[in-house]
């Protein structure tokens, strides 16, 4: 296959949350992406008041621009100690409380209610427990989710947005039997096959 000797490669949730505590956090861009920045008319759509959805959110930087800009987002973040950064690195006052769906999930939310992030495994999470989105900032999660998984993911994000939503999805491309990943290397025919 083309995605060489990546296809059985497996990150644990353990090894994510090592990084965290390692500050081995090479994929946080304290400036936010200039992807997003590029492309936000497409994200966006004219439209005002979105719901926009950061798959393993980590602590970006572009939660806070997007929901001062009037939008409300939502993340999920197996790392609790990622979302707690995120508040306290832009001084957000925030409660924490438990998802009764998820057992151990915690949600933390902004006191001025339009930053709602969740710590738990993203499979855990469905439009019954977040609701639907109008946008997804895909920034590093399908690259950073194992291959094995990608299908399962992409049937999630699929389920999560609205019929109109608009999906920023960035990716890396390099030939993968040089780097095992994370960030894996996802064919542009891959992600077609995968939503459409």
């Amino acid at each position: 296959s083309d995605t060489g000797s990546q296809k059985e490669r497996v990150v644990t949730e353990e090894e994510w949350l090592q990084k965290w505590e390692m500050g081995n956090i090479g994929f946080h861009k304290e400036q936010g992406h200039p992807l997003l920045r590029k492309y936000l008319d497409v994200l966006l759509n004219g439209r005002s008041g979105l719901r926009i959805f950061f798959p393993l959110c980590g602590k970006a930087v572009e939660m806070k621009w997007l929901a001062d800009m009037g939008h409300s987002v939502v993340g999920v973040e197996v790392s609790e100690q990622a979302v707690k950064e995120f508040f306290s690195e832009h001084s957000l006052p925030y409660c924490e409380e438990p998802v009764p769906e998820i057992s151990g999930a915690k949600m933390f939310q902004s006191t001025s209610g339009n930053i709602s992030l969740y710590c738990c495994s993203i499979y855990d999470l469905s439009s019954s427990i977040v609701g639907k989105f109008d946008g997804v900032w895909d920034r590093g999660a399908l690259v950073a989710v194992n291959p094995r998984d990608r299908q399962r993911y992409a049937s999630l994000m699929i389920s999560l947005v609205e019929k109109n939503s608009s999906y920023l999805l960035v990716t890396v491309s390099y030939d993968p039997n040089k780097h095992k990943g994370p960030p894996f290397y996802v064919p542009e025919s891959e992600i077609k096959s995968l939503f459409g």
